[in-house]
C-alpha cells in the first residue's frame, strides 16, 4: 500500500527515484549528463532541500533554479516538449510510489515551476 509523503525521508525516496531515470532517459537525460555534466553528489541534496522546502516549508534550500537552467539553455536548447517530458516522468514517479494529499500537491507544484521556468527560459 502506498502512503502519502511525509517527511525528508519519502522526499530522497522519490528526488533519487526520479533521477534514476532521467539519467537514462533518451528525451532528456543528455542535458543532465552530457550538457550540464550534473555532480550527482551535490545535486541530489539540493533536489532534496529544494523539494522538502516546496512541500513542507523548511526554508532549508537556498538556490536559483531559474538562472541554472536559463544558462542550460544557452548551452542546449530545450523546448516545451523536454519540460513536459520532465513533468510526466516526475508525475509517474510520484504516482508509482505515493499517494495522497502531499503526493498531489507536489505534482501540482512541479507543474506550475516547471511550466514558469519552461517560459521564462524559452521567452528570454
Amino acid at each position: 500500500m502506498k502512503t502519502d509523503i511525509r517527511n525528508r525521508k519519502d522526499i530522497e525516496k522519490l528526488v533519487n527515484a526520479f533521477y534514476d531515470k532521467v539519467k537514462n532517459d533518451e528525451a532528456i537525460g543528455y542535458l543532465f549528463t552530457d550538457v550540464a555534466h550534473v555532480n550527482w553528489e551535490l545535486h541530489l541534496p539540493k533536489m532534496y532541500d529544494f523539494w522538502e522546502n516546496i512541500l513542507f516549508y523548511t526554508g532549508n534550500y537556498d538556490g536559483n533554479p531559474m538562472a541554472r537552467h536559463k544558462e542550460l539553455h544557452d548551452k542546449s536548447t530545450m523546448t516545451k516538449a523536454h519540460f513536459q517530458h520532465w513533468i510526466d516522468l516526475f508525475n509517474k514517479t510520484v504516482n508509482y510510489h505515493f499517494e495522497g494529499p502531499k503526493a498531489e500537491e507536489i505534482k501540482n507544484r512541479a507543474m506550475n515551476i516547471a511550466t514558469a521556468m519552461m517560459y521564462k527560459t524559452l521567452s528570454s
